[in-house]
């Protein structure tokens, strides 16, 4: 298993290989012939979204398109892509990777690879200690979802291993994750 990141590795385990790049640099690092790829890059940064969300994991991801093992192409898009929250690029970044999936699990479908994303709603991860941290601001967004919760980025990961590992008939398709965040509206009659 092989992890690509600007950043150190904060994962353990034997079985594991950290690979330091940055995904918008020319020169990718060498592609080990792969089964699952799961893009999950992405940044808030405004000035580096479409570089990085984007235009970068379209460039990662066509790096790893001709393994001949490949079964299944993941990304992790958001919620925001949807809905048009958070800050412009990030939004624009987001939702253009959910159209690059769906235009991959069209161009893929004929080798039988499965290519899908998911669109997290609020997620409790250490990007989102600002809010973690506040308890008036977090009161207020978990008043946002019609569960009052955010997901955990296990939950995240169980449905990432069952879109990878497990489906073998769904493609082209963006899940929300949100806990009911789209749907939450105020009906004034």
């Amino acid at each position: 298993m092989f992890g690509f990141d600007c950043a150190q590795s904060v994962i353990g385990h034997p079985a594991y290989r950290h690979v330091l790049c940055d995904i918008r640099e020319e020169a990718l690092p060498l592609r080990p012939d792969c089964e699952i790829l799961i893009n999950n890059a992405g940044t808030l940064e405004e000035r580096d979204a479409i570089d990085v969300n984007l235009s970068g994991s379209i460039r990662f991801t066509e790096h790893f398109l001709p393994c001949e093992s490949l079964r299944s192409v993941l990304f992790i898009a958001s919620a925001s892509a949807r809905n048009g929250a958070e800050f412009p690029r990030y939004v624009a970044s987001k939702a253009g990777v959910v159209g690059y999936m769906k235009y991959l699990a069209v161009t893929l479908a004929a080798r039988g690879v499965t290519v899908n994303s998911i669109s997290p709603g609020g997620v409790i991860t250490p990007a989102n200690r600002h809010i973690l941290e506040n308890e008036e601001l977090y009161r207020a967004v978990l008043a946002e979802t019609l569960l009052g919760k955010w997901a955990t980025a296990e939950e995240i990961a169980e449905l990432a291993y069952f879109l990878t590992v497990q489906n073998r008939s769904m493609t082209g398709e963006d899940l929300l994750v949100d806990n009911g965040e789209m749907l939450k509206s105020n009906f004034i009659w």
